[in-house]
This record gives structure tokens, C-alpha cells and sequence, in this order.
């Protein structure tokens, strides 16, 4: 739309562009009270918007959980408002004309981006660029596998996504639709706010890719119309769900439709509009109405839209009830997120039989020895790797991968693609009905880190194995070795990172990551073998404490060392030396700082002892140890980064070792 057109009023019936307008001016009323906000692309996605919560989106306000509702993902989440007036006129009973008077404004559902959980039909936290399109193929993708498992009666439904040039240019779109073409995600279906514009200004300053031709390369179908043309929308959205390859629709947009100066410019993309450009809007629009209000008829025709899917969801719910019980069972429990009967029986045998013939082996290893027992009793685990299967021991021998067109795998070969299989299996967590975990070495949680994050913020149980986690890896030098990754984690809220000593700890840590169902856990695996250290059955997951007493001194201890993953070898040495010495040392192995975080202050105050001398000993940056050493405690810890040279060379050479330990002690006592 261009400054000088108006749009005729309707006299019959609201017509599609008398609902998008309704979105527009919500859109452009929240943001101007909020005095914050982006305006430009929900004015300008409005009509194709329109298009497809009206015709094409599988939902029902009614029942926002229904397992067989479309995925309607916003990527392009500075937009959120877009999301906002879609949820409140469909008739989402928590988005109420309030929350859109409140966006922005603190304890609103209707935060700056869409926030998963803040409001039903929020299907995920989208702020930074580019995440959504990559959650979205991860639900695709989830939608495949259930199908595959349970049947096209119980799971056939698209996901849909809008995304913006910003979407497009961030790195992980490429990683994400590339495995898209691979794969074949043929229900996976993308709008392009192709409208030309970012905050610096015409993309054109900064980008000339041919998008289409981009996608057709990495084995999409593309189309393209114009965004504002409701018929052809619904045209190019009819044509997608008859495609057998993941499809983008370029759109062709204005940003901020009907803003008489600041249409078409980047002024109108993270700003309010305006008074007088409101004024300018509503008169083009032909929309004479007050701020925030919505006539009759077209809330009565948005309602209309919001019940249509009423139907659908009733006749899935009567498909539904003709399966048999079992059917019925596993993929209730699966899509509740609760684990099978026997699991724990499964692992608890396991992890008997470690115990009964104790081997040193490494803890990617222990952890693909735990697999091999968790894979067959947890049908909805799917694991994965990006390119580095053999390294991080992911794949367990049942396990059939998955492959383009055939869902009936349950490992997926991710490609060297970090970003993209992180917040893809934020896609799948979010999804429901399955459990993903996916592996590269720890160092590149640095690639995965935004969607770790996310995995926190959302809450989702995301697990994500991380293998050769700290010098210990050796030759592979300091870009490989991890040094200051274990802190970095740990900083972040709601993240358990977890580092086994060995095979016991190592499945008690994956119990611990399965049961966790409010946020993710990294597993921090050696590459080097560890020895044994837990040799004895134990009634209950000891590693689910965060922390725990190994070794008790021979009398009151005067010291406790504390230790994670393979250093917990170079304790126990230097309790024995200190012990030797006269000194009574307690070994407490700290595999996780969140669990024990968690833990009552008693039990917290029992494990790391009273006034006592504590050193910690870990092979990466000691900063943050003195949440737990103390005033008198001290670390046996790198300082700065590794170097190339087998892992027992290194150890001695950054002083990481017993002797280091017991001086530590003895300096101290």
C-alpha cells in the first residue's frame, strides 16, 4: 500500500482486509500507549496473516494443547504484536483486550517477544532472530516422528512459520533449512515478510541474496505473491500443502501498510508510529474508530474464525477414542511428557552390572553404555549428533537413523550444524511427545549457546551431550579443549550441568537429566577413561544431589576437596596422600552445582563440612568456586587456555595434580 491509497469501506459482510486492518490498528494502538515496540511488520504480514489463521491454521482457542493443532511459530518475533491481536481476536481466553492495552508494561502476557509460556498459543520464545524458523523445523520434524510412531489418524498437522529478512540472514537459518530440504519436511510451511526493510535502513545496504534460489538449493519449494493480496495468499498456501518438500512463500509486503509517510521505511520497524501518523493510518485504512476498539461485526467474524477449528478437533478426539488402549496410553503419557513404566528398573540393572564387573572406560562410553539400556525402555528418546557420532557416542545399536522421508528412525544425523540441531531440538522439546538429546564436543556449546538459553528461559527438558570436556581431551590443542565452558554454563540460570566421574555417575546423571522436566542438562563427558570410583550399589541416585560424600576422612575431617568428572581421580590420590600425612581429608564429588544448589542447607552443610579447608580441583577456569570452598578453600584450576599435548602432559604441565592438591591443603591448614 502506498501513502495515498485508501482502502474503500466495507458495506456487507467484514471482508479479510476489514479483519487484517483489525490486527493493524491493535498492532499500531498497543505499540503507540506502550511508547515501544515494532508496528511496521504486523501491519505489513496482516493480511497474510489473516489469510492463514482464517482458512489454513489447524487450531482451537478452546482446547490451545490440542495435540493435533497446527504450529503456528512467529520468528520474526519483534513483530510479537502480529501474535498478540491473532491470539485475542481468535478468542484465546488469556488474551484479553487488556493484555494488548498492557504490552510491553510489566507482569503483561504480552512481553516485547513472544514468551513460551506466557499465554496459549505462544508455541515458542522468539527474540532472537532466526531461532524460530529453527524451532520450527525441530516441530516439523517432531510431527514426522510421532506420525511414524502412532499414525496419520492420531498426528498429521503442518507447522507454519512467518519470518523476516533478519530471520533469513542469521547463520542459523541456513544450518536449519538445510536439514529441512534434506529431511523433506514436506508439512513445514514459510512466509516471508519479503518486504525489503531492517532497522539500518533498505536491506539492500547490507544483503543481496536471492532468498527463493537459496532455499531451492537446500531442496525447497518456493513461490512467491504478493502479501497483500489475500487470494493470492490463500492460493500460494494451497498450493504449499500439496508439495512434498518443505515450501517458502516469499510475501510482498509493505512494512507499516497504511502509514501515510512512514510505509515502506525503516521508521516505522522498532518505533511508534505516532500521533499524527496514527491519524494518517486510520483515514487510509478507513478506519474511523477510537484506539483499541474493534467494531462488532469483525470481532463477530474473527470469533467465527477462532471456533472453526472446533470441528477438527472433535473429529481427531473421536479418532482418538477408537484406538486401542495401549495406543491411547503411550501417546497421552508421551505428549504429557511423563517417562514409561520400567525405565528406572532398566537403568537401575545397569548400572548393577557396572558395579558387578567395574571397568575404567570414558564417560561419552558410560554415557552410550547408559543408552543402550535407556533407548529400548524410553520409546520417545531420539537421539543425535553433528557429525561427530563415533566421537560423542550417541547412537546406540537399535537405533535406525533417520532419513529423508522415513520417520520411523529414532537418530538423527545432524550434520556439522550446532546451531541449527540446538534449537531445532528446542522444536521438538516444545513439540511434544518426544525427548531429544544431541551431541558435540563441549567446546562448541559456544555455537549452541543461544539455544541453551532458550531451553532455560522455556523450560524444556533438552539434553545436550557434550563430550572431550577439558585438557583432558589432549592433542587436539586449546581451540578444542573447554576450559572456561563449565563456568560459562553454569552461569546460566535454570541450566544443570552435569560431570561424571565415571560409569555409575554417568547413568545416574542421564536419570537425573530424564526426570528433570523444567529445563535442559548438559552432560560434560571425558574422552580419556576414568577408573571406577563408585563400587558400591547405592539406594538412591547419589549424583541427583548435585553433591555428595565419596570418601569420608578417618576422622573428623580437617579438609574436603571437591571435585567434578575425571579430577575426581586426582582427589581421591591426594586424600590418600593427605591421610597419609595425618591429615583427615573428605573427598566430595560435585558432579552437578545446580542440583546441589537445590538440596536442603543441612544436607548442603553435612557434604562440604564445617570450618574446614576446601580446595576444588577441576581442569578448567576455577572462577566461581567460591560459591562452595569458602573463605579458607582455594582451586587447583587452569587460569588461562590449554595446549597441545597428550592429556597426561598437560596435567602435570598446568599443575592439575595430587601433589598440587596436597600443598593447597597443607598451605592452608
Amino acid at each position: 500500500m502506498t501513502a495515498q491509497t485508501t482502502d474503500a469501506p466495507s458495506t456487507d459482510a467484514p471482508s479479510l482486509r476489514d479483519m487484517a486492518n483489525a490486527v493493524r490498528t491493535l498492532s499500531m494502538d498497543a505499540v503507540e500507549r506502550a511508547n515501544s515496540g515494532h508496528p511496521g511488520m504486523p501491519m505489513g504480514m496482516a493480511d497474510a496473516a489473516t489469510v492463514l489463521f482464517t482458512r489454513f491454521l489447524k487450531f482451537d482457542p478452546s482446547a490451545p494443547k490440542w495435540a493435533d493443532r497446527d504450529r503456528f511459530v512467529l520468528s520474526a518475533g519483534h513483530g510479537s504484536m502480529l501474535l498478540y491481536a491473532l491470539l485475542h481476536l481468535t478468542g484465546y481466553a488469556d488474551m484479553t483486550l487488556d493484555e494488548i492495552r498492557n504490552f510491553r508494561q510489566l507482569g503483561a502476557r504480552t512481553a516485547g517477544h513472544p514468551e513460551y509460556g506466557h499465554a496459549s498459543g505462544i508455541e515458542t520464545t522468539t527474540g532472537p532472530l532466526g531461532q524460530g524458523i529453527a524451532n520450527a523445523v525441530g516441530m516439523a520434524l517432531a510431527e514426522r516422528l510421532l506420525a511414524a510412531r502412532f499414525g496419520g489418524s492420531v498426528v498429521d498437522h503442518y507447522t507454519y512459520a512467518i519470518v523476516g529478512d533478519g530471520c533469513l540472514m542469521e547463520g542459523i537459518s541456513h544450518e536449519a533449512i538445510s536439514l529441512a530440504g534434506h529431511l523433506r519436511l514436506s508439512k513445514l510451511i514459510v512466509l516471508w515478510d519479503d518486504n525489503g526493510i531492517s532497522i539500518d535502513g533498505p536491506v539492500s545496504l547490507s544483503c543481496s541474496d536471492d532468498q527463493r534460489k537459496r532455499f531451492e538449493a537446500s531442496g525447497w519449494a518456493t513461490d512467491a505473491v504478493d502479501g497483500h493480496d489475500p487470494e493470492a495468499v490463500a492460493a500460494a498456501l494451497e498450493r504449499a500443502r500439496t508439495s512434498d518438500k518443505p515450501v517458502l512463500i516469499a510475501c510482498r509486503t509493505t512494512i507499516g501498510y497504511g502509514a501515510p509517510k512512514k510505509a515502506g521505511t525503516s521508521g516505522v520497524h522498532g518505533s511508534p508510529l505516532g500521533a499524527i501518523e496514527i491519524a494518517g493510518a486510520r483515514e487510509a485504512l478507513s478506519w474511523p474508530h477510537e484506539p483499541f476498539e474493534v467494531p462488532a461485526a469483525i470481532r463477530d467474524a474473527w470469533a467465527t474464525a477462532g471456533r472453526r477449528g472446533s470441528a477438527d478437533r472433535k473429529a481427531w478426539e473421536d479418532r482418538f477414542a477408537t484406538l486401542d488402549p495401549d495406543t491411547r496410553a503411550s501417546f497421552t503419557r508421551a505428549m504429557a511428557g511423563e517417562l514409561p513404566a520400567g525405565w528406572a528398573e532398566a537403568l537401575d540393572a545397569h548400572i548393577a552390572a557396572i558395579i558387578a564387573d567395574p571397568k575404567a572406560v570414558a564417560t561419552r562410553k558410560a554415557s552410550e553404555m547408559a543408552l543402550e539400556a535407556l533407548v529400548p525402555a524410553i520409546p520417545e528418546l531420539i537421539g543425535g549428533s553433528a557429525d561427530l557420532t563415533g566421537s560423542n557416542n550417541t547412537r546406540t545399536k537399535a537405533m535406525k537413523p533417520v532419513a529423508p522421508g522415513e520417520f520411523d528412525g529414532r537418530y538423527i544425523y545432524w550434520g556439522i550444524r550446532e546451531h541449527g540441531m540446538a534449537a531445532a531440538m528446542n522444536g521438538m522439546a516444545l513439540h511434544g511427545g518426544v525427548i531429544p538429546y544431541g551431541g558435540t564436543f563441549l567446546v562448541f556449546t559456544d555455537y549452541c549457546r543461544p539455544s541453551i538459553r532458550l531451553s532455560a528461559l522455556m523450560e524444556q527438558r533438552v539434553i545436550y551431550v557434550m563430550t572431550h570436556d577439558s585438557i583432558g581431551l589432549g592433542e587436539d590443542g586449546p581451540t578444542h579443549q573447554p576450559v572456561e565452558h563449565l563456568m560459562s554454563l553454569r552461569m546460566m540460570p535454570n541450566v544443570a550441568v552435569m560431570r561424571p566421574a565415571d560409569a555409575v555417575e554417568t547413568a545416574e546423571c542421564w536419570a537425573a537429566a530424564l526426570n528433570r522436566t523444567t529445563g535442559p542438562s548438559v552432560l560434560a563427558l571425558s574422552r580419556q577413561n576414568l577408573k571406577p570410583v563408585r563400587l558400591t550399589a547405592e539406594a538412591e541416585n547419589l549424583s541427583a544431589k548435585g553433591a555428595y560424600v565419596l570418601r569420608e576422612a578417618s576422622a573428623a575431617p580437617k579438609a574436603v576437596l571437591l571435585a567434578t568428572g575425571s579430577e575426581i581421580e586426582i582427589a581421591m590420590a591426594a586424600a590418600e596422600a593427605l591421610e597419609a600425612q595425618g591429615i583427615a581429608t573428605r573427598v566430595v564429588s560435585m558432579p552437578c552445582w545446580e542440583l546441589f544448589a537445590d538440596q536442603p542447607a543441612a544436607y548442603q552443610v553435612e557434604v562440604l563440612g564445617g570450618d574446614v579447608v576446601r580446595v576444588a580441583v577441576e581442569a578448567g577456569i576455577g572462577f566461581g568456586w567460591e560459591r562452595w570452598i569458602g573463605a579458607r578453600g582455594t582451586t587447583v584450576a587452569m587460569t588461562g587456555f590449554g595446549a597441545s599435548a597428550p592429556a597426561p602432559e598437560l596435567y602435570r604441565h598446568f599443575g592439575i595434580t595430587a601433589e598440587a592438591v596436597v600443598d593447597a591443603v597443607k598451605t592452608r591448614i
